[in-house]
């Protein structure tokens, strides 16, 4: 059995990246940043969005990318049932590992602290008022 991050837990369709862009929440750090809406299934996926302008060299936008799917396998199962866009920002780059992974582990502490107010308003709620 592989270890990796499985098929359904990670975003693939284009559409399903621009909705992320439109609407969704959001979350920052010094880091990365972070959009996320309630999916409609019963488990989270991710998807990571690290262009050129973090760093023009493709091994370090690889270990980035490395370190957030690492970090998202140990605790998707936690985390409410979202899609969440990944986006790194300059700092990235510069910064080692263990200091990549504490800065998303509080994003993710963020989002958990989040997750009542994902489930108990969808995205389709309908309002109290008629219109």
């Amino acid at each position: 059995m592989r270890a990796g991050l499985p098929r359904e837990a990670r975003i693939r369709r284009a559409g399903d990246f621009a909705a992320m862009r439109n609407a969704s929440g959001r979350l920052g750090g010094r880091c990365f940043s972070v959009r996320y809406r309630s999916n409609g299934l019963d488990h989270a996926r991710l998807g990571l969005a690290i262009s050129k302008r973090v760093s023009k060299r493709a091994v370090e936008r690889n270990r980035i990318k490395r370190l957030l799917r690492e970090s998202f396998r140990k605790i998707r199962h936690q985390l409410p049932a979202v899609d969440m866009l990944v986006m790194a920002r300059e700092q990235a780059a510069s910064l080692p590992g263990p200091e990549l992974l504490a800065e998303i582990d509080l994003l993710w502490k963020k989002l958990l602290s989040q997750q009542s107010r994902l489930t108990l308003k969808p995205d389709d709620a309908a309002g109290t008022i008629a219109r």
